[in-house]
C-alpha cells in the first residue's frame, strides 16, 4: 500500500494505492477533507481489430450512502445516473481522452465511485484527479498526468475549490483540467464576467493544478508501474501510393464544395469509387483504404486553412454563418423561435409553469428543486441520418446543460418572475455548434414568452487548426472543422460579458496567448450574432395568452397550518372554487397559478383573508356556520371562525339564537375583543343602528349554559 499526501489550498489531499480495488490495472483513493472517491481503470488485454476509434468509457456515480442518506423511489437503490453523474462523467472523459496514443484501441474503462461526501468539499473534482492517478499508476499507456480543479470568484477574490456553500456567492465558477504546460478543459458559468477575468481564472486554477500534478507524481514513483508497449500502426507503402494516383487532386476539390449535403455525397462516390478500382488488387482492406481517405480529407482541409485562411464553405477564418432568425414561429406555445445560423438550426421552445412543476433533484447531500431547465433533443433526421430513438444520450444532455446554463444570468429573479421555465431545443439541422444555436434560440423563445430577460444571450463555437508552427484560429465552425480541427471552444454571453465557456481539445494542451486570442475573436462574433438577435426581438414580447398566470404573496410562515386547513381542507376549498393551483413553501411564499387573471386574484384573497391577522375593531361579511344557546359562531375568513354572543346579535334582548338567525345566514360582524388564547369575540349589534330610548337589558347570568361556547372545537380552534 502507498499513501501520498500534500497540502492543496490549505487542506490535506491524500492518494492511496494498494488497500482496495486491487486486481484493477489502476485503483486510487482520493481524500480531500472528509469527501472519498474511488477511481479504478481497466484495459482490455487485447486491441479492438474492427474499429477506427478509441474505446473508452467513464463512468461516476455517487453512492446516497457516501451522504448518509438513502434513496428515495420504490426499489431504494441508485438506478440510472443522474444528470449531474453523466455531467461529471463528460467532464472528467474529456481532458484524458485525448492523451492516450494514437493507435491505442483496446476498451478502456474508468469508474469513480463516490464512497463519502462531507457536504462541504464537491467530489466531482475529484474524479478527475482520481481518474488521472488511476491510469498514470496503471500499465496502460497515458500521455498524463492531468489534474481538475474548481475556481470561483467571490468580489475580486479568486478561490480555489469553493465549497458549496462559498458558490451560492460566487460571481462565477469554472471546473479547469490542466496539465503541466497547460489547459486541456474547461467547463463553467458566469455572471457576464469580462474575458480577461476568465484568463486570470484559468492561470490561477493551473498554479494548483501543478501542485496536484506533483502529488500523483509522487505516488507513481513509488508504484514503479512499467507501461504497455503499442504496437506500431500498420502501413502499406504500396496501397498508399495506389489511394494517391487514383484521387489525385479530387480531395481538394471536394474540400472546398461549400454544402454539407453535397460534400458528403462526391466524398462517399470518390470513396466508392477507389474501393471499386482496388478491389482486385487488394482484397479484404477497404476499411485500411475508407481510413486512409479520412486522413487525407483531413490533411487537405487543414492545410487550406492554414496556407491560404480559407474554408471549406469559403469563409475566412473569423466570418460568421448568415443568421435567419424567425421569432414566435409556433403560435400555440408560449414562446418560441426559430434560429438559423447556416446549416445548423435549432427550434426553441419556451413553456412557462407554476410551482408544482419544479424538478425535483435526489442527489447524494441534498435534495432541492429546479425552477428552470433545458432540454436539448438531437433528432437522426438533423444529420439525414436513420438512428436509433432512445433514452437520452450523454452528448443531448451535455449539450443542453451547458445552454441552460449559458442563459441562466439573463433570467429575470424568480420573485419578478414567478413562473418553471422549461426551455426545449429541438434541433432540426446540424452542421456545427447546434448548442450555441440552441443558446441564441433560447434566449429568442423566452423573450418571444413575454419573460423579462436582463438582455439577449448568445454563443458561439470557435475552432483550432495547428501544425506545432502555424495557427489557425476559426470563427463559428462547421461540423467537419468540429471532427478535423483541434479545438472546440464554445463561449456564450450578454453584451455586458461571459455567461458560460466550454473548451474541448484533440491536442494535449492550448497556450495562454491562444486562449486569449480565441476569447477576443469570439467576443467580436458574439457582438455580431447579438446584433442581429436585438433587430429581431429587441425586447419581450406581451405574456402569451395560453401561458397561466402567476401571482405570488408572503404570509406569515406561522399561518401557513390555517391557509392549508384540517386536513388540507382550506387550500382545497380555495382550488376548488377558483380553479387555480396554489401552492405554499415552507418560507410563507404563497404561489397561486391559473389561466384565469381574476380567478387567480380572487384565490389570492382567499389567502389573504384566511393568513391575515385580524384586529380589534375591523367589520367582516361573515357566514353563519353554527348556533348554540350562548351564541352564534360566524365564518368571518375562509375556515376562521369567532363567536357572536347572544347578547352581541340585537340590542333588544334576545332568548333564542334561532330567532335572529340560522346556519348559512349572511351576517355583518365587528371584531370586539381578542382575548389572550387568541378566541375571537364578534358583535352584530355595533354595526345596527341604536334604537332610541334604548336601555340596556339585565344581565344574563355568564354562568349558564355551555361554560367552553365550544371552543375546545376544532372549526373554532383550527390551527394557523
Amino acid at each position: 500500500m502507498q499513501t501520498k499526501e500534500r497540502m492543496i489550498a490549505g487542506k490535506t489531499m491524500r492518494l492511496e494505492t494498494g488497500r482496495v480495488a486491487r486486481q484493477s490495472n489502476g485503483s486510487v483513493l482520493v481524500t480531500y477533507g472528509e469527501t472519498t472517491v474511488l477511481a479504478a481503470v481497466n484495459a482490455a488485454k487485447e486491441a479492438r481489430e474492427d474499429i477506427d476509434w478509441f474505446p473508452l468509457q467513464v463512468e461516476y456515480r455517487e453512492k446516497h450512502y457516501a451522504g448518509g442518506k438513502i434513496p428515495g423511489g420504490f426499489f431504494k437503490r441508485e438506478a440510472r445516473p443522474a444528470e449531474h453523474e453523466v455531467l461529471t462523467s463528460r467532464v472528467t472523459d474529456r481532458p484524458i481522452r485525448p492523451l492516450f496514443p494514437k493507435g491505442f484501441k483496446n476498451e478502456t474503462q474508468v469508474i469513480i465511485t463516490v464512497l463519502q461526501s462531507d457536504g462541504e468539499n464537491i467530489s466531482d473534482t475529484w474524479a478527475g484527479v482520481g481518474a488521472s492517478s488511476a491510469l498514470l499508476i496503471s500499465d496502460i499507456p497515458w500521455n498524463g498526468p492531468i489534474a481538475t480543479v474548481r475556481v470561483g470568484m467571490i468580489g475580486t477574490d479568486l478561490i480555489f475549490n469553493p465549497t458549496r456553500d462559498q458558490l451560492d456567492d460566487c460571481l462565477f465558477e469554472m471546473v479547469v483540467s490542466g496539465n503541466k504546460e497547460n489547459i486541456v478543459m474547461v467547463e463553467g458559468e458566469a455572471n457576464e464576467v469580462k474575458e480577461e477575468v476568465i484568463v486570470d481564472a484559468l492561470k490561477f486554477a493551473h498554479k494548483n493544478i501543478l501542485d496536484i500534478i506533483a502529488l500523483q507524481e509522487e505516488l507513481a514513483s513509488a508504484v514503479n508501474i512499467t507501461k504497455r508497449e503499442i504496437p506500431e500502426a500498420d502501413k502499406d507503402g504500396e496501397l498508399d501510393d495506389a489511394v494517391s494516383k487514383i484521387i489525385g487532386s479530387q480531395i481538394d476539390d471536394i474540400v472546398k464544395i461549400t454544402d454539407k449535403v453535397a460534400r458528403n455525397d462526391d466524398k462517399t462516390k470518390l470513396v466508392d469509387s477507389v474501393l471499386s478500382d482496388l478491389e482486385e488488387k487488394f482484397p479484404e482492406r477497404d476499411k485500411y483504404i475508407k481510413t486512409l481517405i479520412d486522413s487525407m480529407f483531413k490533411d487537405s482541409m487543414r492545410e487550406m486553412i492554414l496556407s491560404e485562411g480559407v474554408r471549406s464553405d469559403g469563409r475566412s477564418t473569423t466570418d460568421i454563418r448568415d443568421i435567419t432568425i424567425d421569432p414566435s414561429i409556433l403560435n400555440r406555445v408560449h414562446g418560441s423561435a426559430l434560429f438559423t445560423r447556416g446549416e445548423t438550426q435549432a427550434l426553441v421552445v419556451t413553456t412557462l409553469g407554476s410551482k408544482s412543476d419544479e424538478m425535483i433533484i435526489d442527489s447524494m447531500d441534498e435534495d432541492y428543486k429546479k425552477n428552470y431547465y433545458l432540454h436539448y433533443n438531437f433528432p437522426p433526421y438533423c444529420v439525414g441520418e436513420v438512428g436509433r430513438i432512445g433514452f437520452t444520450s450523454r452528448r443531448e444532455i451535455g449539450h443542453g446543460n451547458l445552454a441552460q446554463r449559458a442563459l441562466k444570468p439573463a433570467l429575470p429573479d424568480y420573485d419578478d418572475f414567478p413562473y418553471t421555465i422549461r426551455i426545449v431545443s429541438e434541433i432540426m439541422e446540424s452542421n456545427g455548434s447546434s448548442s450555441m444555436a440552441s443558446v441564441c434560440g433560447g434566449s429568442l423563445s423566452l423573450m418571444s414568452a413575454g419573460a423579462p430577460l436582463k438582455g439577449h444571450v448568445a454563443g458561439i463555437a470557435m475552432g483550432l487548426i495547428t501544425d506545432g508552427s502555424r495557427n489557425a484560429i476559426l470563427s463559428d465552425i462547421l461540423g467537419l472543422e468540429d471532427h478535423l480541427g483541434d479545438m472546440d471552444f464554445k463561449i456564450a454571453g450578454t453584451r455586458e460579458g461571459v455567461t458560460a465557456i466550454q473548451l474541448d481539445l484533440k491536442i494535449e494542451g492550448i497556450s495562454f496567448d491562444l486562449m486569449i486570442e480565441a476569447l477576443e475573436q469570439a467576443n467580436k462574433g458574439r457582438m455580431h450574432i447579438l446584433d442581429k438577435m436585438y433587430e429581431s426581438l429587441p425586447e419581450p414580447g406581451e405574456l402569451s395568452e395560453f401561458a397561466p398566470r402567476i401571482i405570488s404573496i408572503e404570509i406569515n410562515p406561522e399561518k401557513i397550518g390555517a391557509l392549508i386547513g384540517p386536513g388540507g381542507k382550506n387550500i382545497k376549498k380555495i382550488i376548488e372554487d377558483t380553479e387555480c393551483e396554489v401552492n405554499v413553501d415552507d418560507d410563507g411564499i404563497v404561489t397561486v397559478a391559473g389561466q384565469d387573471a381574476e380567478k387567480c386574484q380572487e384565490a389570492i384573497k382567499l389567502v389573504e383573508a384566511i393568513t391575515f391577522e385580524p384586529e380589534v375593531g375591523m367589520e367582516f361579511d361573515g357566514k353563519v356556520t353554527r348556533l348554540m344557546a350562548f351564541g352564534a359562531f360566524v365564518e368571518f375568513a375562509p375556515g376562521r371562525e369567532g363567536l357572536v354572543h347572544i347578547s352581541e346579535l340585537e340590542w333588544r334582548r334576545v332568548d333564542k339564537v334561532e330567532d335572529v338567525c340560522a346556519p348559512g345566514d349572511a351576517m355583518k360582524i365587528k371584531l370586539m375583543k381578542i382575548d389572550d388564547q387568541g378566541r375571537l369575540d364578534f358583535s352584530r349589534k355595533a354595526l345596527l343602528e341604536k334604537p332610541e330610548g334604548w336601555t340596556p337589558p339585565p344581565k344574563r347570568d355568564r354562568n349558564q349554559g355551555n361554560r367552553d361556547r365550544g371552543r375546545g372545537r376544532k372549526p373554532f380552534k383550527g390551527r394557523r
